[in-house]
């Protein structure tokens, strides 16, 4: 019966590989769920719509948000994959260009490439029956167990239009664009909006422009990237035992002793706590706003041909503005059927686990207040755990079922966040560790230990090729 079932789907076209679970992406989080998936003996493929490895960190994968000077914002010694520290000579904020060789070398040593089919896109996946159907940008098909999207939230733009932009006689381009700060020679540049990435591309422009100028529309405070010679997540990693509401009260007193009023550089005063809000992890716009190399402005009222007209009732000549305006999470190569979306981010399990639909997963749909590397591997180790309790039939698996399909668990320890789509997902990294650990232990299913992963480092994976992997020729 089932050498006949099989033999329908070949007739069909479609490669049998329903014993197997795709991964979409070969960024951190599709390497760190590959890397999981072996570990436990689960068949996986990898697809990727680039030539390499590395995600949003490589600068030459169309439509990565990567520039030229981008830098880590968390520090490497808390944001590395677990068990794989980053190299002593890399700086305490690698550049994007160490940060991709890190993930390279990731790959390399536990023999990931060979699970993985480059220049591939996905143009659908739909579900058939208990299975899904991955049908690629070569019009194959296939029939996979499960899937894991891992494509990240950072490839699809949100450009707002801007009041009078059509009769604008500037340049205006979305921070996606910017890689080089040789777009600013001789230009007078509004940067919109400052997030982490909308900071640096300022910083950037501070030296290269004609004069630059940051838009705000609200109030932040600005994290020192060192504090008392540290790392400032460095510094904050050991005061996770200390209430949240006393942590934000003892540091927000620390920054306004290390950083100041800002309002007098004409930011506005946070309308927040610390912390309650993605942070923002830069003391070198400060610097550059104290010296007159960036103004601050308030939000944009409209453009007026060759100048823009703000809130406050400024004006300033304007040649290009850069909208560091963030993304719109998008998982495009699926129906919006298959994940119920809530304010712009799909409402997963632990930011995991589809409630809905048996054998799909998402890994790195979620925002968090530190490293995220060591939080992918603990969550895919939750997910590849999930996945053998059901292959093994073990009674955890209905119990982890039930707390799918119920469980609420409030992952914000106790941190009121901004009430934005932004944070609708947005998880307090100690809360989430704590709670996942808790679940783990309740269902018998081990956490990660050191060295666990060794025996991936020496013994050589399946010796067939990329294409053979899938059972097709390359």
């Amino acid at each position: 019966m089932e050498q006949n079932r099989k033999e329908g789907i070949g007739k069909k076209g479609i490669i049998d590989k329903s014993d197997t679970f795709c991964i979409i992406g070969a960024g951190p989080a599709g390497l760190t769920m590959a890397r999981s998936f072996r570990d436990k003996n689960i068949p996986f493929v990898v697809f990727e719509k680039h030539n390499e490895v590395g995600g949003i960190w490589d600068i030459n994968n169309p439509g990565s948000p990567m520039y030229e000077s981008a830098h880590f914002i968390s520090s490497k010694y808390l944001s590395n994959y677990f068990d794989y520290p980053m190299p002593n000579e890399y700086p305490d904020y690698p550049s994007n260009r160490q940060i991709l060789n890190y993930h390279r070398n990731f790959a390399k040593e536990y023999h990931l490439y060979p699970y993985i089919r480059f220049n591939t896109f996905i143009n659908k996946i739909t579900q058939s029956g208990e299975k899904w159907l991955v049908e690629t940008n070569a019009k194959e098909m296939y029939l996979f167990q499960g899937i894991v999207c891992a494509t990240g939230i950072t490839w699809s733009p949100n450009q707002p239009r801007l009041k009078g932009e059509d009769t604008f006689l500037g340049q205006i381009l979305h921070s996606v664009h910017y890689k080089s700060p040789n777009l600013f020679k001789g230009k007078r540049l509004l940067v919109v909006g400052a997030g982490n990435s909308g900071c640096d591309i300022t910083c950037d422009a501070a030296t290269n422009a004609e004069q630059a100028y940051i838009s705000v529309r609200r109030g932040y405070h600005f994290i020192p990237k060192h504090i008392l010679g540290k790392p400032a997540d460095v510094f904050g990693d050991g005061a996770h035992w200390i209430p949240n509401w006393i942590s934000q009260l003892v540091f927000g007193k620390l920054l306004k002793f290390l950083v100041g009023d800002l309002s007098k550089l004409g930011l506005p005063k946070p309308d927040h706590k610390i912390f309650e809000t993605h942070p923002i992890i830069n003391d070198q716009l400060i610097h550059y706003l104290r010296h007159g190399d960036v103004i601050a402005k308030s939000d944009i009222d409209y453009l007026d041909k060759d100048s823009v007209v703000f809130k406050d009732g400024t004006k300033e000549k304007i040649d290009l503005i850069i909208l560091a305006t963030g993304y719109n999470w998008s998982i495009p190569y699926m129906d919006e059927k298959y994940f119920e979306w809530k304010s712009g981010r799909p409402d997963l399990y632990l930011t995991l686990f589809n409630r809905n639909f048996e054998n799909l997963y998402a890994l790195g749909y979620m925002e968090t207040d530190g490293g995220a590397y060591k939080m992918f591997d603990e969550m895919a180790n939750l997910i590849a755990s999930f996945i053998n309790a059901k292959k093994n039939h073990h009674p955890s698996a209905l119990q982890f079922e039930k707390l799918i399909q119920k469980d609420q668990p409030k992952l914000n320890g106790n941190i009121q966040y901004l009430n934005s789509g932004r944070h609708s997902v947005y998880v307090n990294q100690v809360a989430y560790r704590k709670y996942r650990s808790k679940v783990q232990k309740k269902m018998g299913w081990p956490e990660l230990k050191t060295g666990q992963f060794n025996r991936l480092k020496t013994y050589d994976p399946i010796s067939l090729d990329n294409g053979s992997i899938l059972g097709v020729s390359k």
